[in-house]
């Protein structure tokens, strides 16, 4: 006997197939300080301040599981032991000290204990350590201008690259800055309000006109990190990304080398491309 299988049972098979697929070749997928097809979870962290997001966001997850559960087994509890057939005559009682002080007690010790990393965390993104470098960001309609002060006071500008990958992240230009040092990126805008966000970096700071803004990251991995503006700033908003170049110090001098050579300030606008291959 020959067995067929109908549409349906081969749209089974190919979302098994398909599912396995993804499971076996997922890592494939995935790349470094990028988003990656169905990835529900936080970008793989590329800095001290992403690490502790990181954390902190399992911690949260852990302990908002630990309250749902707990809640749920109150819920099955009152349906099953206090329902009209299993008690039917019910309680009186109106006050529980004792549960009234737990309940008021409880949650205030659960959100003192979920402020206390809150804080650090925050005090961590907002404190700027000694910076090795000093980066200034300019949000555009519709690109980013970057200068290093500190380097030569060189300045680039970096619009999207339609023929790169990954698609509407790659520039014709990358911010460029070494591994394992403290950036300090000073972020304003010029015609509206942007914002500079990297996932990896756990960095996202608004770009508003007249107002300098601060923010810091420190590269611990070398590699290609991609964001985009995170503020609703016109018609072509989904096409400004952020694309950072982290490398290795002998090659962060030598790219510094050669843009101050050929993109000194001064110029309406300039451009310089980080050495060695593009993506």
């Amino acid at each position: 006997m020959r067995m067929s299988m109908g549409p349906v049972g081969r749209h089974l098979l190919g979302l098994a197939v398909a599912g396995l697929t993804l499971a076996t070749g997922g890592v494939a997928f995935a790349e470094l300080g990028q988003p990656k097809p169905w990835e529900w979870t936080l970008q793989e962290s590329g800095s001290p301040v992403m690490d502790n997001i990181v954390w902190f966001h399992n911690f949260l997850f852990v302990l908002i599981t630990l309250i749902t559960l707990f809640v749920l087994a109150l819920l099955v509890v009152v349906v099953v032991k206090f329902n009209a057939r299993a008690n039917p005559v019910p309680s009186r009682t109106t006050h529980n000290t004792l549960i009234e002080v737990a309940w008021t007690l409880v949650p205030v010790l659960i959100l003192v204990g979920i402020s206390v990393p809150s804080f650090r965390l925050l005090f961590l993104e907002l404190d700027v350590p000694k910076a090795d470098i000093t980066i200034k960001a300019t949000g555009k309609q519709w690109y980013w201008s970057y200068a290093y002060p500190d380097n030569g006071k060189f300045e680039f500008d970096s619009l999207m690259a339609q023929d790169k990958q990954p698609r509407l992240l790659g520039v014709d230009n990358e911010m460029v800055v070494p591994v394992n040092k403290v950036i300090r990126v000073q972020v304003t805008g010029a015609d509206v309000i942007h914002a500079f966000a990297l996932p990896a970096f756990g960095v996202k700071i608004d770009a508003i006109p007249g107002r300098l803004n601060e923010t810091w990251f420190k590269a611990t991995k070398t590699g290609m990190f991609y964001g985009q503006c995170s503020e609703l700033c016109g018609k072509d908003h989904a096409f400004m990304p952020i694309a950072i170049r982290v490398v290795e110090d002998t090659e962060f001098a030598s790219w510094v080398e050669t843009a101050k050579k050929k993109y000194a300030s001064g110029g309406t606008s300039t451009f310089a491309s980080a050495a060695g291959p593009t993506q």
